[in-house]
C-alpha cells in the first residue's frame, strides 16, 4: 500500500516537493545574467581598443611617426618610467614587506601616507609637487645643490610618475607578502637560514606572482601618467603629452598613432605578467591539491 510521509517529516527532512527543479533553474537564470554581465563588461573595456584599431591607418601611423625625433618621446618615457620604477621596488619592496609583518611603528599612518597619493587628483598631486621639488620647494635647494631641477626635467618627470605609479606597486606588493604564511619563514629559521635567506629563498618565490603584478601594474600607470607630469615636466616631452600636444594641432588623426605607440609600449610588460601569475597560482594549487 502506497503511503505519503508527513508534512512535519518534509520540513525536518528539508526535503520540499518541487525545489530541486526550482533551484537548478534559478542557478542557471542567475549563471546566464552573470556572462551576459560579463560579456558586456567585456565589450565596454575592450570597446576602445577595437575604435583605435579601427580609426588607424597605415598611410596615418607613418605619416606621424616616420619623421625624424618622432619616437623621442617613447625612449623619454621608457627611460622615465624604467628609473621610476626601480626606484618603487628598492624602496617599495622593503616597506610593504614590513607593514606585511606588521615590523613599522605606527603601521596605520604609514599606510595613509601610501594611500593619500592614490586618492588625490594627479593634478593636484603636480602642484604640490611643484612645492616640494620646484626651485622655490622645501627640497628645490637642497636639489640645486646636486645640479637638479624639480621643473621640466627629466628627473621631474621621473619624479611624477614615481608618485602617481608607486602606490599600486607597494600596495600590490604589501598583498602579495601578506599571503605567504609567515611560520614557513620561521621554519626556515629554525632549520637555520638567517632572515635574509629566508627571505630571498621562500618568501620571496611564493610572493613573485603577487609582485610582478604589483610591478607591472605600477609600470603601466607610470607610462600614462599624464595629471601630474603636464604640471611638473612638460618638458622633457613624454608620450602622454606628445598626444596632448598632438591632439590639440592636428587632432584625432594626429594623436592616434602615439596613442597606439604608448599602449604597444605599456600593454604587453601587464600582460605578461598576468599570464605568468595566473600560471604560477594554478601550479602552486595543483602541488597543494591532495
Amino acid at each position: 500500500m502506497r503511503t505519503t510521509a508527513p508534512a512535519g517529516n518534509l520540513a525536518v527532512s528539508g526535503v520540499v516537493p518541487g525545489f530541486p527543479a526550482a533551484g537548478r533553474l534559478a542557478a542557471r537564470g542567475s549563471t546566464a545574467l552573470a556572462l551576459l554581465g560579463a560579456i558586456a563588461i567585456w565589450l565596454a573595456l575592450l570597446g576602445p581598443f577595437a575604435v583605435l584599431i579601427q580609426h588607424l591607418s597605415f598611410h596615418s601611423i607613418r605619416a606621424a611617426l616616420g619623421p625624424p625625433g618622432s619616437l623621442d618621446p617613447l625612449w623619454v618615457s621608457l627611460g622615465a618610467s624604467a628609473i621610476a620604477l626601480g626606484a618603487m621596488v628598492l624602496l617599495g619592496t622593503p616597506l610593504a614587506y614590513l607593514l606585511a609583518r606588521g615590523r613599522l611603528p605606527l603601521a596605520r599612518i604609514v599606510e595613509l601616507g601610501i594611500l593619500l597619493p592614490l586618492m588625490m587628483p594627479p593634478l593636484v598631486i603636480g602642484l604640490l609637487l611643484i612645492f616640494l621639488i620646484g626651485p622655490e620647494g622645501t627640497l628645490g635647494n637642497l636639489l640645486a645643490n646636486i645640479h637638479l631641477t624639480g621643473v621640466n626635467t627629466f628627473f621631474a618627470l621621473i619624479a611624477a610618475e614615481f608618485y602617481e605609479a608607486a602606490p599600486f606597486y607597494v600596495l600590490g606588493a604589501h598583498a602579495a607578502f601578506a599571503s605567504v604564511d609567515p611560520r614557513i619563514e620561521q621554519d626556515a629559521t629554525l632549520l637555520g637560514d638567517r632572515p635574509l635567506q629566508a627571505f630571498a629563498r621562500i618568501t620571496l618565490p611564493l610572493a613573485a606572482p603577487g609582485l610582478a603584478t604589483g610591478l607591472a601594474t605600477a609600470w603601466a600607470r607610470a607610462m600614462g601618467a599624464f595629471g601630474a607630469v603636464v604640471i611638473i615636466a612638460y618638458y622633457p616631452r613624454g608620450l602622454p603629452n606628445q598626444i596632448f600636444i598632438a591632439f590639440q594641432e592636428f587632432g584625432l588623426s594626429g594623436a592616434l598613432p602615439f596613442a597606439l605607440l604608448l599602449v604597444v609600449a605599456a600593454l604587453p610588460l601587464p600582460v605578461l605578467a598576468y599570464l605568468w601569475s595566473a600560471r604560477t597560482r594554478s601550479r602552486v594549487a595543483g602541488n597543494e591539491a591532495p
